[in-house]
């Protein structure tokens, strides 16, 4: 069944794709329901949820087909490739003018459509905040500001140290960027919205909301590590960081 549509900015004429949620599925089967039950809440009849499932031996597949929704289209890995692939292919299979990263296990806040879409009106790139689902402990690493936002530099240097709270569940971009963001390094197995976060301050158009727009669900089988990484681990992060940084460079001042 589909809902009214939705009275946010970013209007498409008719039987254009407005916003696309990408999601990259694998072993979601406890959770992935109340997720896609979050999200098509909020999207209208121009809008789809591009499901890349990375061949999960769960259930988790099933519990997607369970939802009866013309919106919904699921894309079926027949290998298992990691989530940084599975967001591309689904970014890349998406046709909205805008494009929001969801994870499976997260629930979307009323009101998250019409924030992320207000943003994108004047910035390529936004970020959110997030609360913790049940009221539980943040990551040790300090909100988004929205007075950062323009403080690409700066912005930079805290996705370098760590202290840049970019998480894909919570970011989007217009179409756009969608020749910058793809393809994505082959070197980036991790971190895919780092690589996005720096596209964006690259690109001088990134927005931090300081609302959280969405709860996220911390467990032991977050694709983030949730406990302290060793320094060699650590290191080649910031090394991958610094190849990103040349390459989305390299990618902005292309001819377009």
């Amino acid at each position: 069944m589909r809902t009214d549509p939705t009275d946010v900015p970013g209007t498409t004429g008719k039987g254009e794709t407005r916003v696309s949620v990408c999601l990259a599925s694998y072993r979601g089967g406890r959770y992935i329901r109340e997720q896609l039950e979050s999200i098509l809440a909020q999207l209208g009849p121009d809008d789809e949820l591009v499901i890349v499932d990375d061949a999960s031996p769960d259930d988790t597949v099933e519990h997607i087909r369970t939802f009866h929704d013309g919106r919904i289209r699921l894309i079926e890995a027949a290998v298992n490739q990691g989530y940084v692939r599975s967001f591309e292919q689904a970014a890349l299979a998406s046709k909205g003018q805008y494009i929001l990263l969801a994870d499976q296990d997260d629930v979307w806040v009323p009101g998250r459509l019409e924030l992320m879409l207000g943003a994108l009106q004047t910035s390529r790139v936004v970020a959110s905040n997030f609360d913790v689902l049940g009221d539980g402990p943040r990551p040790n690493i300090p909100r988004l500001r929205g007075g950062d936002s323009r403080r690409h530099a700066a912005n930079i240097l805290g996705i370098l140290v760590g202290y840049r709270a970019y998480y894909g569940c919570g970011m989007g971009f217009r179409r756009d960027m969608l020749s910058v963001f793809t393809p994505v390094p082959r070197y980036v197995n991790e971190s895919h919205d780092l690589w996005l976060a720096i596209c964006g301050n690259l690109a001088g158009s990134m927005r931090h909301l300081d609302e959280s727009t969405l709860l996220r669900r911390i467990h032991d089988d977050n694709a983030t590590p949730r406990s302290w990484r060793s320094l060699p681990v650590i290191l080649r992060a910031r090394i991958m960081l610094l190849r990103c940084i040349g390459q989305a460079w390299s990618r902005l001042r292309r001819p377009s």
